[in-house]
């Protein structure tokens, strides 16, 4: 897993030199792809025995602590300058005010530098998060976000993408770390986000297509203009996958009665050009991450969990 981090960065590095240089280009189109709304096999839940339902979910609405686990999304990377973090602008724990991230608007400006942590790490996936876990778990946080899987399902070939029995048991052992250590911390998960969107969106894009062939996501973004029966096939297979890793998240989430779902969200939100970076077209930019802090913040405070397709 780290081999393939390293090479990402190295390939968005070479990448950020052709975007630095046609940043006057125009940004991606949206359109819409055909997905499974709300980033869920239908399929995989009728196999799989339904969780044990909680007879009473405890959640709070206003915590006064935050940390946050999980990849270069939560670490803002590539959306303030090349191949690098910008924790600033973080949707989690970012203190930029245009971003207003989700600890500026819970815990305000003042008592967010003290009672937020962001643990997350740019290159990581669900094999890293029991170690973050753990590290969230000595801060004794109210609330802990996870946003990860991105990383799962890019990889060099579909051959490489985590498998879906080894992302359970890395979220399970990363809750029952966290339960170990801060057994009342509630659990904010995000869904993966929609790979093949992102692919249908930026692939009319001249300049975002050439970045995406140094090797960004290489498993749904590659040879973005190859519309062969092969290729296709390849980018479903990709898809399957991230409905089969948010199944995940939202059944190891629904065994915890602290746990919150954001309802497949994430997955469903139909982010465009505005909110992508442009050093890579694949990370979000401050406005993408704008979109995030707004996703998560009206889940959390949400009287109700969301539910799926909401």
């Amino acid at each position: 897993m780290r081999q393939r981090s390293r090479r990402f960065r190295a390939r968005v590095g070479v990448a950020a030199a052709l975007a630095t240089a046609a940043l006057a280009a125009g940004v991606l189109a949206a359109c819409d792809s055909p997905s499974a709304s709300s980033g869920r096999d239908p399929s995989a839940t009728s196999a799989r025995p339904s969780p044990s339902p909680s007879p009473t979910r405890v959640w709070d609405s206003s915590p006064r602590s935050l940390a946050a686990v999980g990849d270069s999304i939560t670490r803002g990377f590539d959306a303030c300058m090349i191949l690098a973090d910008c924790p600033e602008v973080s949707w989690a724990t970012g203190t930029d005010t245009t971003v207003n991230s989700l600890a500026l608007r819970l815990l305000g400006p003042s008592a967010m530098a003290e009672r937020s942590w962001n643990l997350a790490r740019s290159g990581a996936d669900a094999s890293d998060l029991p170690e973050q876990m753990a590290r969230a778990a000595a801060h004794k946080p109210e609330l802990v976000t996870v946003m990860v899987g991105a990383n799962d399902a890019c990889a060099d070939t579909v051959d490489r993408m985590t498998p879906v029995e080894d992302f359970r048991a890395s979220l399970e052992a990363a809750m029952a770390t966290l339960r170990k250590d801060a057994p009342k911390a509630q659990v904010y998960v995000s869904s993966v986000p929609d790979l093949k969107r992102l692919w249908s969106a930026g692939r009319g894009d001249a300049l975002g297509s050439r970045i995406w062939e140094l090797g960004i996501c290489a498993s749904m973004l590659g040879d973005a203009q190859d519309l062969s029966v092969q290729a296709q096939r390849r980018r479903d297979t990709v898809q399957q996958r991230v409905v089969a890793y948010n199944g995940v998240l939202e059944d190891v989430c629904a065994e915890d009665d602290r746990c919150r779902y954001d309802g497949g969200a994430v997955f469903d939100y139909r982010f465009t050009g505005e909110q992508l970076s442009r050093w890579d077209w694949f990370h979000p930019s401050r406005d993408g991450q704008q979109r995030l802090a707004e996703i998560a913040y009206r889940n959390i405070t949400a009287a109700q969990a969301p539910r799926a397709g909401s």
